[in-house]
C-alpha cells in the first residue's frame, strides 16, 4: 500500500527548562533553558508516524527556501515532493516540567503555497491519501482539490482551512472544529450534519478522553476511549488520523478503523505524545561529548558487508573518538535499491555492524537520505566512502550548520554489493 500525506508541514520547536523565579519587571516566569528539540510538525508529523508504523509513505507539501524551511527539510524522515512556500510556520513551545508555559508562532507567509505538477502526479499515484490540513492554504488549491476528489481520502480538517472535497472516505474533525464548521456543539448532530454538507462517506468527531462519535449513515456509533494520563496532547489528532487512514486503506470497516484510531491515540498519549517519539541519542555519543571528544558518523545500507565497507569504517573511526553508523531501514533500502533488497534484514545488518571493532553504535533512519538523523546526532565529522566531492554532498550543508565537517575516505574499487550480487546471479 502506498500512502500519500498531503498538507501543511510545520517546524515545531520545544524549548525546555526549569523555572525557579519570576521576572523582576513583571509577574512572568523565567525559563532557564536546558534543551531545545526541533521536529517536523503538521502533515510532516503525520507522515513520520505512518513511516514509523512501517507504511510506505510520501509527503506532499510546500517548503520555503529560508533557514526555517531548510531546517524543517532536514528533519523530515520520509520521501517528499515539495512546492514552494513564502515561509514555513514555526511553532515554538516554552515548556517546564512537561507543561507548556507559552507558545510563539511565526512565519506561514501571506501568498498561497505553490502546487506543482509533480505534487499532483504523486497524489494521483497513491493507493490512499491522508489530507492533513493545518490551515495554511495548501489544501485550498483548486488543482490539488480536483485531484483529491479522484482518490480515496481521509481528511483531517482545520477551522481555518477549507471543507473537505466531496466524497472523502472519512473526515476527522475534533469537537471544536466540528462546532466551527457545523454551528452546533452536539457531536451527534455535528457528525450527521457535516456528513451531509460535505458529501462524505463518514464523519467522526473526536472527543479527546471521551472517545469519538462516528456517523456513516443510520445511528451514530459511540467509540469510548481508554483512560490514560495525558501530559501533552500535541499530536494525538495526527495519530488518530494516520491510524484511521491506514486501517481504511487496508480494508477495515469505518467503525473498526475508528476504534483502532481511538486506541492508537490513547496509547500515543500514554507514552508521552510527541515527546515520546524522540529517539534517544546513543549513550556512547553522550559519553564522548561529556569528555569533549569527537563524534564521527557515516551512513549507508551496508547490505552485504564486504572488505570495502570494513576498510571505510576503520578509516572513519580513526578520525574521532566514536563512530556511529546511520543505517537505512529495510523500507528505505527497498526504495533505493529495488525489490529483492536488502538481502539481509535490518536486525541482521545491525548485529553485523555492531560486531565490528570500528563501530561504536548504529542508528536506523527510514528516509532515503540521512539529513534528519544527522540533525539529531549533530556529528563533528560526517564521513563518506567513495569517489565523492565532499563539498557537493547534500549532507555537507546540513553538517556545516553546527560547525561540523564532511570528509571522504579512500574508495576501494572492486568491492561493491552490486558487483558481489551480480557475480552470484
Amino acid at each position: 500500500m502506498k500512502l500519500v500525506v498531503v498538507g501543511d508541514a510545520l517546524l515545531d520547536v520545544d524549548v525546555e527548562g526549569t523555572v525557579s523565579r519570576l521576572c523582576p519587571d513583571a509577574p512572568a516566569p523565567v525559563l532557564d533553558v536546558s534543551a531545545e528539540h526541533p521536529r517536523a510538525g503538521g502533515a510532516a508529523l503525520a507522515a513520520t508516524m505512518a513511516a514509523r508504523d512501517g507504511v510506505d509513505v510520501t509527503l506532499v507539501s510546500a517548503l520555503s527556501e529560508d533557514e526555517a524551511g531548510e531546517r524543517l527539510r532536514s528533519l523530515i524522515e520520509v520521501p517528499g515532493v515539495f512546492g514552494r512556500a513564502d515561509s514555513v510556520p514555526v511553532k515554538t513551545r516554552l515548556r517546564c516540567g512537561g507543561t507548556s508555559l507559552a507558545r510563539m508562532d511565526r512565519g506561514g507567509g501571506s501568498a498561497p503555497p505553490q502546487v506543482t505538477d509533480d505534487m499532483l502526479d504523486v497524489v494521483l499515484s497513491a493507493d490512499f491519501v491522508l489530507a492533513s490540513d493545518y490551515g495554511r492554504g495548501l489544501l485550498r488549491d483548486e488543482r490539488l482539490r480536483s485531484v483529491l476528489a479522484r482518490v480515496p481520502v481521509v481528511w483531517d480538517p482545520h477551522p481555518r482551512g477549507p471543507a473537505p472535497v466531496p466524497g472523502v472516505r472519512l473526515a476527522t474533525p475534533n469537537l471544536p472544529e466540528a462546532t466551527a464548521f457545523s454551528g452546533t456543539a452536539d457531536p451527534d448532530e455535528a457528525a450527521a450534519g457535516l456528513r451531509a454538507e460535505w458529501k462524505a462517506r463518514a464523519v467522526v468527531v473526536t472527543l479527546g478522553g471521551n472517545g469519538a462519535v462516528l456517523h456513516c449513515g443510520g445511528m451514530p456509533v459511540a467509540v469510548p476511549a481508554p483512560v490514560v494520563p495525558v501530559a501533552d496532547p500535541c499530536g494525538a489528532g495526527d495519530r488518530f488520523a494516520v491510524t484511521a487512514a491506514v486501517r481504511l486503506a487496508r480494508g477495515a470497516a469505518p467503525d473498526d478503523a475508528v476504534a483502532d484510531a481511538v486506541a492508537a491515540a490513547a496509547e500515543f498519549l500514554a507514552h508521552g505524545g510527541v515527546s515520546g517519539m524522540r529517539a534517544p541519542l546513543p549513550s556512547t555519543v553522550d559519553e564522548v561529548r561529556r569528555r569533549g571528544g569527537t563524534v564521527v558518523a557515516t551512513g549507508g545500507c551496508f547490505d552485504v558487508l564486504h572488505p570495502g565497507h570494513v576498510r571505510m569504517l576503520a578509516a572513519a573511526r580513526a578520525l574521532g573518538d566514536c563512530l556511529v553508523v546511520c543505517l537505512n531501514s529495510d523500507l528505505s533500502v527497498r526504495r533505493l535499491k529495488g525489490e529483492g533488497r536488502p538481502v539481509n534484514g535490518q536486525n541482521e545488518r545491525i548485529e553485523v555492524l555492531r560486531a565490528l571493532e570500528s563501530v561504536d553504535d548504529v542508528v536506523v533512519f527510514g528516509e532515503d537520505t540521512p539529513e534528519a538523523v544527522l540533525g539529531r546526532l549533530r556529528p563533528d565529522v560526517w564521513v563518506k566512502g567513495g569517489d565523492y566531492n565532499a563539498d557537493l554532498l547534500p549532507e555537507a550543508a546540513v553538517v556545516r550548520r553546527w560547525g561540523g565537517r564532511t570528509v571522504v575516505v579512500p574508495y576501494h574499487r572492486g568491492h561493491s554489493t552490486t558487483e558481489i550480487l551480480s557475480r552470484r546471479a
